[in-house]
């Protein structure tokens, strides 16, 4: 079964593909097949995630699954949530994962209170018309450390500090990471919705 991924993110791409493997699932990154980038211009990571899913699966004619993810810092009120793909364009940086990793910490450096949730909504469409949109979430809470630490892992990894292992995700094995990450929870809900509501 062909499925398109609603992003250009390789590290994404990567770390879905393996998940998504047991199912006998290939995922096709959408600009492989020429699909551009869809607007995301909501408040939510669902409805940014459906926006995608729709979109991709309108100019493919495949089904799609998108994921939208971001960091919640408690300290923000949940920011940057949505946004957090460019948040280091707020501070005058450019975007890319190093800046955003710099900026966050350079705002946090006063605050105390360093709780906050690595966050990864998926959605998969059967169509771009599909009524019942499968709707993944995963969640994983930790604290923000105070300089990177790890080389694994992409986008807030470095600084995302797990109790449970007593690592920054970047610290982890790619393995043991993909497992317990934000998107791997939301990845193996998405699996079993799959197995349930599309291949029974």
């Amino acid at each position: 079964m062909k499925i398109v991924l609603a992003s250009n993110n390789s590290g994404k791409l990567a770390e879905l593909q393996a998940m998504f493997s047991p199912l006998g699932v290939e995922l096709l990154r959408q600009s492989e097949l020429n699909i551009g980038e869809a607007e995301e211009p909501f408040r939510t990571f669902v409805e940014n995630a459906l926006a995608k899913a729709r979109h991709a699966a309108h100019l493919s004619g495949l089904p799609a699954v998108a994921d939208d993810a971001g960091l919640c810092v408690d300290a923000f009120g949940g920011l940057p949530g949505v946004d957090t793909a460019f948040y280091a364009t707020q501070f005058g940086y450019a975007m890319g994962d190093d800046n955003n990793v710099k900026a966050l910490l350079e705002q946090m450096v006063t605050v105390e209170n360093r709780r906050a949730a690595l966050v990864s909504t998926l959605v998969a469409v059967r169509s771009a018309d599909d009524p019942e949109p499968l709707i993944a979430v995963g969640r994983v809470v930790g604290e923000i450390t105070r300089a990177p630490l790890g080389s694994n892992g992409f986008g807030f990894d470095p600084v995302m500090f797990i109790p449970e292992f007593g690592q920054t995700f970047a610290q982890l094995p790619l393995e043991v990471k993909n497992a317990n990450s934000h998107r791997g929870k939301a990845a193996r809900l998405m699996l079993d919705l799959m197995r349930q509501r599309w291949m029974s």
